[in-house]
Parts: C-alpha cells; sequence; structure tokens
C-alpha cells in the first residue's frame, strides 16, 4: 500500500483520535492500518515541506508523540524512504553531539515526482549526443525563460511586505518546488524543498546552474547555491546576499 499521495497532506496537522481496528467494509483493510499509513503520509509530507527534520519537531508539528514518530520514522527508515544524518551545524559549535535529523531518500521523493524522470533524461541524453551538451544547456535556458517569465509576474502580485526572496518562494511554490525562506545573518535562504527534476539535475547540473542565474535575475543580485538535492542535499538552498541602499534608493523620510 503505497503511504503518500503527493501534496494531498501537505499542511495538514489534524490528529488521528480514532485508533480502533474496524475493518473496512470497501477494502477489507484494518482502519488502524490505514491510520498508520496515512500518519507515514504526514510525517513524509512534513519532511518534504520543512527539510530535514528531527524527531522532536515532527512530533511538535503533526501533534503525535514522539513515540508515536519514532514508530513511523523506524518504518519509512526499514524502507528506505528515509535516512537519519547528524544535523549540520553553521557557526560556532555547542557542546554535544549535533541532533540527529531524517531526510527523505530518492525512494522516498520518488512518490512525490510528477516528471517523467527516465523519458526527460533519455530525450536529453539523445539531444547530448546528437547535438553537444551546448543543446541541452540552450534547451534548459529556453525552458527557464518561460518560467523565469511567469515568476516575475507573480513576484510582482506578492505583497509589498514580503522580501523579493519571499516572493519568488511564493511562485516557485506554485510550481510544485515547496519553497520557503530562512533568515541569515547577511541575507536570506531560499530553500527548495521539492525538485520535480531531481534526477535529470542529477545528470545535467547545467539545470541547476541556469536556474541560479534565471533567481539571480529575478531578485537583482548575486546569489550563491549552497546545496542541491540533485547532489543528495536534503533541500535546494540558496543564498540571497542583503542588498544595501544607496540613499538614493531611500525615501526622504529615510534619508540620514
Amino acid at each position: 500500500m503505497p503511504y503518500l499521495n503527493p501534496f494531498a497532506e501537505l499542511r495538514h496537522t489534524g490528529v488521528v483520535k480514532n485508533n480502533q481496528r474496524v475493518t473496512s467494509s470497501a477494502a477489507g483493510v484494518p482502519q488502524s492500518v490505514e491510520t498508520d499509513a496515512s500518519t507515514r503520509q504526514r510525517v513524509a509530507s512534513s519532511i518534504l515541506e520543512h527539510g530535514p527534520s528531527t524527531a522532536a519537531e515532527l512530533a511538535e508539528r503533526l501533534g503525535l508523540t514522539p513515540a508515536a514518530i519514532r514508530r513511523h520514522l523506524d518504518v519509512l527508515l526499514a524502507a528506505g524512504h528515509l535516512v537519519a544524518r547528524e544535523r549540520r551545524v553553521y557557526g560556532t559549535r555547542g557542546r554535544g553531539r549535533p541532533a540527529k535529523v531524517f531526510v527523505l531518500t530518492d525512494a522516498g521523493r520518488s512518490v512525490f515526482y510528477t516528471a517523467y524522470d527516465d523519458m526527460a533524461v533519455d530525450a536529453l541524453e539523445f539531444l547530448a549526443t546528437a547535438s553537444g551538451e551546448d543543446a541541452v544547456t540552450r534547451f534548459a535556458e529556453t525552458r527557464m525563460a518561460q518560467s523565469e517569465k511567469r515568476y516575475r509576474e507573480r513576484m510582482a502580485t506578492v505583497g509589498t511586505d514580503a522580501t523579493p526572496a519571499q516572493a519568488l518562494a511564493v511562485a516557485l511554490s506554485e510550481d510544485g518546488y515547496v519553497a520557503s525562506t530562512l533568515p541569515s545573518a547577511i541575507g536570506e535562504q531560499l530553500c527548495q524543498h521539492h525538485c520535480p527534476v531531481a534526477h535529470v539535475a542529477e545528470r545535467f547540473p547545467k539545470i541547476c546552474e541556469v536556474e541560479t542565474a534565471a533567481f539571480s535575475r529575478l531578485l537583482g543580485v548575486h546569489v550563491q547555491r549552497l546545496a542541491t538535492i540533485a547532489h543528495g542535499d536534503g533541500v535546494c538552498t540558496t543564498h540571497v546576499p542583503h542588498v544595501r541602499r544607496t540613499t538614493t534608493d531611500m525615501t526622504t523620510s529615510e534619508r540620514p
């Protein structure tokens, strides 16, 4: 029985309170089994949406006990849909071991993929063989130009209280990238928790480079890609630096 229904449970935090073993007349499956599958779906969806997560974070996010979360994590780990890693520590590391986080594997992500990965890879392999790798780059740039135009138009409709990176995250999420932003000391981090073309980008990393260049144009600053799902990271992360405003950019009341 598949435990995931792509995106159907994103942001769903309702708690199932009835765990009685009652057999479903339609499917002949005990409801407790269906409930377990649904909860594992919520666990995987939460990791997809929020990125690598600790058991405590998942328990709080989903309104479940740590013991219940760990039981479902054990099943997902055994199925090969999750792996456990030490959380990366940026800056000064405190005492003690870093917290353990759970990350979706390719098998876990594959349930969410909507792209025809194998066909896309085969098509680009053929294009690269017939016309060279530059042809793949031109294809990626042409495809990205269409998305870039759409993102720019969508960003213009986001409220003025949002930063450009936050506005781009909204546009990316509408394309299935489950994007969000995090503050950093010198800017923001644009995080894409899902990549519909990760398997294609793994074979053709130029796709990620073309996307990064488009982000720079959309945001008006030079951005830096820190991590990608295609290279095995849990989240595609792009650093967006703060823009230093000059006095000519400021309103009269903001000028010193």
